[in-house]
């Protein structure tokens, strides 16, 4: 069982069983003792059973004992039990689908159904509906890597489009213009976020998932370090400024500024006033004013943000900054009473305020409204059935004498991992120094090393200790950081 800490068992005798969230204890299972072990096992909740005293019965049948870098030797069960056989689902959802007739007037309505079931089962994060002169590709997005789902035939894809239009209150007579809505997935919570995008043989549609069964819902459930947590936190305590979250799309974004507005509404209970502007509101959050740009009105991030300052707001969140204006009317508003929550494209925390500073903004005025930037990304977890290594060509450049590297099983669709980990920094502007030193500095590297002397832990130290750790691969590191940040 690696979610159990061993170390900690010397306290109260207490094992793991299976996992399920039960454990057996030489003592009585009080409460104190159940919270230890959720906190311990990372579990929601514990159930404690009795089970004697371990030096007088030894180990008992049934209690998993630490094998080899944590795991359990006793069925070395995966961490997910909610885990697919990727391939089984595929090839199943395929089957389904092409019995279904192109010419009935119910084929797309099927379609969309039966894809959008597949979905939520697997947890894909994104499904890709690629028209082609022959027919319609459709991809699928796992743990964050395509997949192919199959190709059908050319009439599809029309239909196909037009049904997604319709479940998402686009317009269905316009297919030369992009454009964006959402939709909610039937039978659970999950926010579907539409994408439809004019090309050579027809419309293009993207769906993008968030909040499958409602996870991730809060920070401490995001799995940022303490530290980081701690940060944002810090900074979501504060009434002025700008809190930047950064990282390429994809990378969890989105997330991590709804967590921190429910963290908003959790703690402050209705006493601030909690707005956003977004383009499109992709999950919807009691207690904060959401508003979603509309171009064709003329309702632009613009527009709305201006309009959305004589709302008296306390705090406010803007979906992302993409342009120069916007960045300033941001930064701008932060320095006047307001705290600001937004998402920004950037490699990294540093890289962010070079592209800020790029986009024409005064130093002078970053130095004052931004708080603090984290930037993130999200890596891939190693299966349970991953080898150890101590080759040399396996590290990819990582400070390492040893990692585990991907194997691949039944459990995990023989691709070596199962499930994401968040992996992030975040640099301080508050420290007047550190603010001054980071703008100042032209050379972006230069830049870097400056704020890891300052206490900031970098995506790859962070991504190196899991490494280490034997939680993901050196590939994998290589594969989402690539090695332009290494310092």
């Amino acid at each position: 069982m690696r979610i159990f800490d061993w170390s900690r068992r010397d306290r109260s005798d207490a094992v793991p069983r299976q996992n399920r969230g039960a454990s057996s204890s030489a003592e009585a299972a009080d409460a104190g003792m159940r919270s230890d072990c959720a906190l311990t096992s990372e579990l929601e909740s514990v159930s404690c059973q009795f089970a004697g005293s371990l030096s007088e019965h030894g180990t008992s049948d049934g209690i998993l004992k630490p094998g080899r870098n944590g795991h359990g030797d006793a069925d070395r069960s995966p961490q997910r039990h909610d885990t697919v056989d990727l391939e089984r689902q595929r090839a199943a959802i395929v089957g389904r689908i092409r019995h279904l007739s192109p010419t009935t007037d119910a084929y797309a309505t099927e379609f969309v159904e039966r894809l959008l079931e597949f979905a939520g089962r697997v947890r894909t994060s994104d499904v890709h509906f690629q028209p082609t002169l022959g027919g319609l590709v459709v991809r699928f997005r796992n743990d964050g890597v395509l997949h192919l789902l199959g190709e059908f035939p050319s009439g599809a894809s029309s239909s196909i489009v037009s049904r997604l239009k319709v479940l998402s209150n686009l317009l269905t007579y316009r297919s030369d213009i992009p454009q964006e809505g959402r939709l909610q997935s039937p039978g659970d919570s999950t926010e579907i976020r539409v994408s439809t995008y004019p090309t050579l043989h027809g419309e293009r549609a993207v769906l993008r998932f968030f909040g499958h069964g409602n996870q991730y819902r809060h920070l401490n459930d995001l799995g940022h370090t303490p530290e980081v947590t701690e940060s944002l936190i810090d900074c979501l305590a504060e009434t002025s400024g700008a809190l930047l979250i950064c990282g390429p799309a994809g990378s969890g974004k989105s997330t991590t500024l709804y967590a921190s507005l429910r963290h908003l509404v959790r703690t402050t209970g209705g006493a601030r006033n909690l707005m956003s502007l977004e383009d499109p509101i992709e999950v919807p959050i009691e207690g904060v004013s959401q508003s979603q740009v509309n171009q064709g009105a003329g309702f632009d991030l613009h527009v709305g943000l201006r309009s959305l300052l004589r709302q008296d707001p306390e705090v406010i969140m803007i979906g992302e900054i993409r342009d120069p204006v916007t960045a300033e009317i941001a930064i701008q508003a932060s320095l006047t009473g307001q705290l600001m929550l937004t998402s920004f494209h950037a490699d990294s925390a540093v890289t962010a305020v070079s592209r800020l500073l790029d986009m024409g903004i005064e130093p002078y005025l970053l130095r004052s409204g931004v708080i603090g930037v984290c930037c993130q990304r999200l890596l891939r977890k190693l299966c349970h059935c991953s080898e150890e290594s101590h080759d040399g060509n396996d590290f990819y450049g990582l400070p390492i004498d040893w990692c585990r590297t991907p194997a691949g099983c039944e459990a995990c669709g023989q691709s070596g991992y199962q499930g994401r980990m968040i992996v992030s920094e975040f640099l301080s502007l508050r420290d007047a120094g550190l603010a001054g030193a980071v703008l100042d500095t032209k050379d972006s590297r230069q830049t870097y090393r400056i704020a890891v002397e300052h206490g900031m832990k970098s995506l790859w130290e962070r991504a190196t200790e899991l490494v280490r750790e034997g939680t993901t691969s050196p590939a994998e590191v290589r594969r989402v950081l690539g090695v332009a940040m290494r310092i």
